[in-house]
């Protein structure tokens, strides 16, 4: 099966009310949608979030170092095209633009390889499609003319509730730290005693003593509500700082998604700078290096919960076991908003706080056509 065209595009899907982190203001999340043809008839597709600004420099990246290194390739060689890949870039910084670019690529490879195969990628990896997959509603944003922060996240964790989720998880780092104590306090009064809360700081705090302070509050404020998890509380960078944490920190400490390649989670491993690996199928360099950095883990008893992009990784979690939890966004907070661009049937479908696989071959996704031009006139 081998390839015979690779496309890239960029598409700007805008957020209906603007919102923030605790380190920037998103107006508009852009994605990398790649289409692998192969001479066989099989097109796999493949997606990664390229950030909210410079989305064509990852569409360039595809365009002139990838796609010529893999066109005539034999599309079921995904360790082989993906360590070509990576040796030709490494004068292009070997981590980055290149491999989230990679990442994507190696996706629509997975999808093709499942497809040829007739399976679902869970089934085509071991894996049970019959099995909810356990999720948690993630949310809990700041948003552009918030009146009322606690009150705001309060109604947003009973709508998590109205449908069905249990565990929950919030951003942190955006307010002063007694200000994300009370939206960390209202979540709770909705959550009770029925689920669970992570909060999440984006690499707000400068270094650990700040981060200490913080997640000392917020466990007080907690009382006896175990927060499930601290995450990215410093730069992603900062492996030691992480480590610190880990060891001083009764909240487990989780990070990874911004990570890439298996040396780098390799690091976080050796140093004990996590409790809970967060992987990134569309950052770290796609699945065929998922499957390897979620193996390391398993060796190591580190459990993953992987980070966004749960159309994927919810086939990825129906096959590896140390996967806890998957994230999942209500599509009408129009937060992640991806799904805005895939068709309404291949849309992920949830209950009971669980994400259900369709047994759709492949990754189970198929792009709007009609949608994507839609927002490619919009961006211009």
């Amino acid at each position: 099966m081998k390839i015979v065209s690779v496309s890239a595009r960029d598409v700007g899907v805008p957020l209906k009310t603007p919102t923030r982190i605790s380190t920037r203001e998103i107006l508009a999340r852009h994605y990398l949608l790649i289409n692998v043809e192969t001479d066989e008839g099989v097109e796999g597709i493949g997606y990664a979030y390229s950030g909210t600004v410079g989305g064509e420099a990852f569409v360039k990246v595809v365009e002139d170092l990838i796609a010529p290194l893999i066109i005539g390739a034999d599309a079921h060689d995904v360790t082989g095209i993906w360590a070509r890949v990576y040796q030709e870039g490494l004068l292009a910084g070997r981590r980055g633009l290149l491999i989230r670019a990679l990442s994507a690529v190696d996706i629509a490879l997975w999808d093709a390889k499942a497809k040829s195969a007739g399976l679902p990628l869970a089934a085509y990896l071991g894996g049970d499609v019959t099995a909810p997959v356990p999720a948690y509603a993630s949310g809990g944003y700041y948003l552009a003319g918030e009146a009322e922060p606690a009150r705001a996240v309060r109604e947003e964790m009973e709508l998590n509730r109205e449908r069905g989720f249990t565990d929950h998880k919030i951003k942190v780092g955006a307010l002063p730290v007694a200000g994300d104590a009370e939206r960390i306090a209202a979540a709770l009064e909705v959550i009770g005693g029925s689920g669970r809360l992570a909060i999440d700081a984006n690499n707000a705090y400068a270094d650990v003593p700040e981060a200490l302070a913080a997640i000392r509050e917020f466990e007080r404020v907690a009382g006896d509500h175990q927060i499930w998890w601290y995450e990215e509380p410093l730069s992603p960078d900062k492996i030691a700082g992480h480590a610190d944490l880990v060891r001083r920190v009764k909240t487990p400490i989780a990070t990874g998604e911004i990570h890439q390649t298996r040396w780098d989670f390799r690091q976080l491993i050796e140093n004990r700078a996590a409790d809970i690996l967060q992987l990134d199928v569309g950052v770290l360099g796609g699945i065929t290096e998922y499957l390897r950095v979620a193996a390391a883990a398993d060796a190591f008893d580190l459990p993953t919960a992987p980070h966004w992009h749960a159309n994927v990784h919810a086939q990825l979690a129906a096959a590896l076991p140390n996967t806890v939890t998957v994230e999942h966004f209500i599509l009408e907070k129009d937060i992640y908003n991806f799904e805005r661009i895939v068709t309404e049937e291949t849309r992920l479908r949830y209950a009971d706080g669980a994400v259900l696989l369709s047994g759709r071959p492949g990754i189970g996704v198929a792009f709007d056509e009609d949608m994507i031009a839609f927002f490619s006139r919009a961006q211009g």
